[in-house]
């Protein structure tokens, strides 16, 4: 007995089931990317925020009482300088020690950093020396993108917190080497809204 060919709505059947199966595989294995795809984007993001609230912690907890000299004249620029308004370019301008130097170059370890918001991104500027000339420019990094604000808040000797530093009262001469003995910095974030840390200030 002779088989029997398949006609041509069996056919035409066939190649519809497959066709639906085929999209349905396909329109899976596309959610499956897309999920990857975003599960890859929140790993970033979330090792972007823990470094950058490492590196603010690093910074606070090694600040030096090192002030630097201005551009111009004689004066000192405190070691550790804020302004609760972000007046200037910066939010924060400090110095802080453990300056790594893997090649050995002739400087020092001791490194001149400040922090600001730009465009929703937070800047980490950071200079090659201490003491500045008018032609210095600092080298920048971007740290994390999405930023809303980031604020803070230091407390001194006497266990009282000020929003500025260093803070009224104390005297010119003193004013530039005065360190807070602890720093609580809030980063604000469009996605994962506020971020709060208190750091000890060592030494």
């Amino acid at each position: 007995m002779r088989a029997r060919g398949f006609t041509l709505v069996e056919v035409l059947v066939a190649i519809f089931i497959f066709a639906i199966v085929s999209a349905i595989a396909m329109g899976g294995y596309n959610e499956l990317v897309k999920q990857s795809d975003i599960v890859d984007a929140g790993a970033a993001r979330t090792r972007a925020i823990q470094a950058t609230m490492q590196r603010l912690n690093l910074d606070f907890t090694s600040l030096e009482p090192r002030p630097v000299r201005q551009p111009l004249g004689d004066g000192l620029v405190p070691a550790l300088r804020a302004d609760e308004k972000g007046g200037g370019d910066s939010l924060v301008e400090l110095t802080h020690s453990g300056w790594s130097n893997p090649a050995g170059v002739p400087r020092s370890t001791l490194q001149r950093v400040a922090y600001r918001v730009e465009d929703k991104k937070l800047i980490r500027d950071y200079w090659l020396a201490l003491d500045r000339t008018m032609s210095s420019e600092p080298e920048s990094a971007e740290m994390l993108d999405g930023v809303k604000s980031l604020k803070f808040r230091f407390m001194d000797p006497n266990r009282t917190w000020h929003d500025q530093w260093p803070p009224l009262g104390y005297s010119p001469a003193d004013a530039p080497w005065v360190r807070p003995i602890a720093v609580e910095f809030t980063l604000e974030l469009e996605d994962w809204g506020e971020l709060k840390r208190l750091v000890e200030v060592s030494g």
